[in-house]
């Protein structure tokens, strides 16, 4: 059975050019890069150039760049240490972050007494940036970090970064966003775009799992998260990944230098699965900020209220193919969707998260729109 992977979101397939980058490391390049030997001053070489790559790739310069885990340990870096070293007092954020943002916040706010102001939302999940405004302005003299993520990873909506940056700034706020979405998809210059910390994964751009990295201004110095060795330049203790900081660096250069190429191919993807769906069902909507500022990699889509859509996510996997209700990190969980829900979706309709990569095809998008015809009600055709 061919299978069709639609869930691009949750994480990417690892490009074949990305595996070729990691083999002669895992094979040859074994030593430890804190080791002074030759075997360890050249693990150290090919770790200073991934770094290179990556701090290029978003503008900022490799005293910058600190590598991690992946993105759920960036954002608990950054918020936890923006309270535990900068003083942070208040955070801003929204009902409709990640779950590694949200719990992060609730701890803060449970453990160190942190006020936790949380944004009012539109219908399609777009933050209040008059609220904002009137949050940073009312800050009663507490040092605050604003935290929002780049892009909605469930329905794609994407803040103005501009406009929050500048907004920070204005305030005297931090600014931390997680761009784990968007990181290798889009445009980033931090020299354009003040930030304070930024975090991104490799598995989202066709690089490795398990390996990520976080951007860290100089304006807000903050100590280690992970006590341990003086790695990282004392920031971050543990031996290095290095054969998946090379694979998260090689993912990144081929994103960014094909870039255009990939936006107009999965965007075409992506609009050619809305037109589709739209012709070939009755009462299709779509979530999220779809025609406007919208990751262009997600389409979640909602299917009117059916006997079968309890099953539907089983029954497309059972005809081959692979997508989601929502984020992959709350699968298996009896709960709805904390995205859906803080944008009031009625819970009577079923979202299904399709999320693409260069790799996915229009034979792909039909031949899923023709399992679903099979599985769902299709639109009657009116014969003049």
């Amino acid at each position: 059975m061919q299978r069709v992977y639609f869930d691009n979101a949750a994480t990417t397939p690892i490009s074949e050019e990305v595996i070729n980058a990691m083999l002669p490391v895992l094979r040859d390049q074994y030593g430890n890069p804190s080791s002074i030997h030759a075997e360890g001053r050249s693990a150290r070489a090919v770790l200073e150039s991934a770094r290179k790559v990556v701090a290029q790739s978003i503008g900022a310069g490799t005293g910058d760049i600190f590598f991690t885990s992946g993105g759920t340990e960036g954002n608990n870096m950054a918020i936890k240490c923006a309270v535990r070293d900068l003083g942070v007092q208040r955070i801003i954020s929204s009902p409709t972050e990640h779950h590694c943002g949200i719990h992060v916040i609730e701890t803060e706010q449970k453990m160190n007494g942190v006020e936790a102001v949380w944004l009012p939302l539109d219908a399609v999940g777009r933050p209040d940036y008059k609220a904002l405004e009137n949050a940073l302005a009312d800050s009663g003299g507490k040092k605050t970090l604003v935290s929002l993520m780049h892009a909605n990873n469930e329905i794609g909506t994407m803040i103005d970064l501009g406009k929050v940056s500048g907004l920070c700034q204005q305030y005297g706020a931090l600014f931390h966003s997680d761009m784990v979405q968007t990181v290798g998809h889009f445009p980033i210059n931090v020299q354009e775009t003040s930030i304070n910390f930024l975090s991104g994964a490799a598995h989202k751009f066709h690089g490795p799992k398990g390996v990520g990295f976080i951007y860290i201004s100089q304006e807000s110095p903050i100590k280690p998260f992970i006590e341990g060795g003086s790695q990282e330049r004392n920031m971050r203790g543990g031996t290095e990944n290095v054969y998946g900081i090379v694979g998260l660096a090689k993912a990144i250069e081929l994103a960014t230098t094909e870039m255009e190429e990939r936006i107009a191919h999965i965007t075409d993807v992506r609009n050619y699965m809305k037109t589709r769906l739209l012709e070939e069902f009755d009462d299709i909507q779509f979530n999220g900020d779809h025609d406007g500022d919208s990751l262009y990699t997600v389409l979640s889509t909602s299917f009117p209220p059916s006997p079968k859509n309890e099953l539907l996510l089983l029954s497309m996997d059972i005809a081959g193919i692979s997508c989601s209700g929502g984020s992959a990190c709350s699968s298996g969980s009896e709960k709805g969707s904390h995205v859906l829900e803080a944008i009031h979706a009625d819970p009577a309709r079923k979202s299904i998260r399709f999320s693409f990569s260069h790799y996915n095809t229009r034979e792909e998008v039909d031949l899923v729109v023709e399992k679903l015809r099979s599985i769902l009600p299709v639109r009657e055709m009116v014969h003049a």
